[in-house]
């Protein structure tokens, strides 16, 4: 019969190869005294311990790998949002910088507080990822400083000519 296209799942006891073997080495079995079974089991028993003994061992090192294989994949994972986090940090401290500096000309104020203490807070959030209460007030000072002399310098009369 064809096996070609059929499972092993497929063949009946009588064609499966494994199953047939199986069954001549128990008939074989079957014709010896219990006696030799019982020292043939004893005679393999130490072989099995050690087969046992390989197969864990091989466990454990191979779990050990797995173990070594996230743990780089965690520290690549770290790597790669500290760089991202840098990068997006470079980013808006070079955007408020920029900004500073184009809107100096028409709004001094606004331009200190772009380039003042926000800046170099923001800077601290993306590139140490940290915040401390200090920088917030730091912030918090320098926009009421600017607000407070654009508000002055708003209310003068600029000189007529």
């Amino acid at each position: 019969m064809n096996r070609e296209n059929q499972l092993p799942a497929e063949w009946t006891p009588d064609e499966d190869p494994l199953l047939s073997a199986g069954r001549f080495i128990a008939r074989q079995w079957a014709e010896l005294p219990p006696e030799h079974l019982t020292a043939a089991m004893k005679a393999m028993e130490p072989e099995l311990r050690r087969g046992n003994r390989e197969r864990m061992a091989r466990m454990k090192l191979q779990d050990i790998a797995d173990a070594r294989a996230h743990e780089e994949r965690q520290q690549q994972r770290q790597h790669r949002q500290h760089a991202a986090e840098l990068t997006v940090g470079a980013v808006v401290a070079l955007a408020m910088l920029a900004g500073g500096v184009y809107v100096a000309p028409e709004s001094w104020w606004l331009s200190t507080l772009l380039c003042g203490p926000s800046l170099l807070a923001l800077a601290k959030v993306f590139i140490l990822r940290r915040s401390d209460p200090d920088d917030m007030k730091a912030v918090a000072g320098a926009a009421r400083t600017s607000t407070n002399a654009a508000g002055q310098a708003g209310s003068q009369q600029p000189p007529v000519v």
